[in-house]
């Protein structure tokens, strides 16, 4: 066939991890003893693009709420001459 079992097809744009036996055997302590793990590397790489827009919908939701509430109560002074 040309094909064994395992690799019977291509498959593009998927990246894997895997860890080495060595650091399984280790345990959480030697991850612990590493200064920074490369998951804090790249967590605080996308951090930076992605909580931008999260604080301006928050900012913006908070305000868009706000001034709802506000609007949906009377003005005193229009009723002033009500009896």
């Amino acid at each position: 066939m040309g094909c064994e079992f395992g690799k019977l097809s291509r498959v593009r744009h998927v990246i894997s991890y895997s860890l080495s036996p060595f650091l399984q055997a280790a345990g959480l302590p030697a991850l612990l003893q590493q200064e920074h793990p490369p998951v804090l590397r790249r967590s605080q790489a996308t951090v930076l693009r992605t909580t931008p827009p999260f604080v301006a919908f928050y900012l913006v939701y908070a305000w868009g709420t706000q001034e709802f509430e506000r609007s949906k109560r009377k003005n005193p002074a229009a009723y002033e001459n009500d009896k």
